[in-house]
């Protein structure tokens, strides 16, 4: 029996869902993959990383005048779990007062690039979208 494209296409995509799964690695009792998209995946993270590509480098009042509706604690959080994840690096110079700088590091880097993808998809399906959400409710 032949199998078509879309029917291969499909074993694959549920190939990618099971090593995600897949305890093999020892972690019993916790999901590394959970974690780590519970830790960038929340949208401060998410336009923190994405300001970072745009500008390359930013200091904090910079970062946080770009972030619409930020608060001073949730971004100093952001950047602390970020740049422990090491996704971004902090950068003090010995100055009066001190100038610190953020960008993000070759592992942010790649997530940009993976955000992006994300940020095309919903740009790309946002009418139906919304189409959907306006559908829902009127129900």
């Amino acid at each position: 029996m032949d199998v078509t494209n879309i029917e291969n296409q499909r074993v694959k995509v549920q190939e990618k869902i099971n090593n995600i799964f897949d305890d093999r690695q020892g972690l019993s009792g916790c999901c590394p993959i959970k974690d780590i998209l519970g830790r960038f995946g929340d949208k401060w993270s998410i336009y923190t990383i994405l300001m970072l590509g745009r500008e390359e480098k930013l200091r904090f009042n910079e970062l946080k005048g770009l972030i619409s509706g930020i608060s001073q604690r949730m971004l100093t959080v952001t950047l602390r779990s970020l740049e422990e994840d090491g996704l971004v690096t902090r950068t003090v110079y010995p100055e009066i007062p001190p100038r610190v700088e953020y960008r993000l590091t070759e592992l942010g880097q790649g997530l940009l690039l993976q955000l992006l993808q994300l940020a095309d998809w919903a740009k790309l399906h946002i009418q139906e979208i919304l189409d959907a959400r306006q559908r829902y409710a009127q129900q």
